[in-house]
């Protein structure tokens, strides 16, 4: 394993070693938030991982060393190999928030948002989708109504993702 230039010999394995590691996730609901010791505030793309290198509220390195890649989602926790919990936090994003006069607008929105893969939060009569100009001047030419904001990002997953846990 290479450490680059200028770094001591054997400094990135060390630090790989010594890291704590995030053997599993537990979802939201399975455990008491209050037993978490630390805490990580993650985007939607780092909250999809499989092995990523995480930097918690504590200041802590942690190995995310999973069997397989995993979303985890706002409340879950990262499960670490000494037994102790990390709280998950969505990081809030910059969104677009889109509603429509009737649910038969807001259905045929949707519709032109998967016809272009786009992932999609679904809030009652709410959408939810990353902030595009483009996009943003579509769904106002069908009708709906855009309103820019910031929340934590969890879209649907994919139709043929297990247990409806992947994105």
């Amino acid at each position: 394993m290479r450490t680059g230039k200028g770094a001591p010999a054997g400094t990135t394995v060390l630090s790989v070693l010594i890291m704590r590691r995030g053997e599993q996730i537990v979802e939201k609901g399975l455990f008491d938030p209050a037993e978490a010791s630390d805490r990580v505030i993650l985007d939607f793309d780092s909250r999809y991982r499989r092995r990523f290198r995480l930097f918690t509220d504590n200041h802590q390195d942690i190995l995310l060393d999973l069997e397989e890649c995993a979303h985890m989602r706002d409340g879950d926790a990262i499960l670490l190999s000494d037994g102790s919990l990390v709280l998950v936090q969505a990081r809030p994003e910059d969104l677009l928030e889109i509603t429509a006069p009737d649910g038969n607008l807001l259905m045929r929105v949707a519709w032109h948002l998967g016809n272009r893969h786009l992932p999609v939060q679904f809030l009652g009569d709410t959408l939810l989708i990353r902030a595009d100009s483009v996009i943003a001047e579509m769904v106002r030419g069908l009708g709906g109504s855009v309103r820019p904001v910031k929340y934590g990002f969890d879209p649907e997953g994919g139709a043929y993702a297990a247990h409806g846990r992947a994105a």
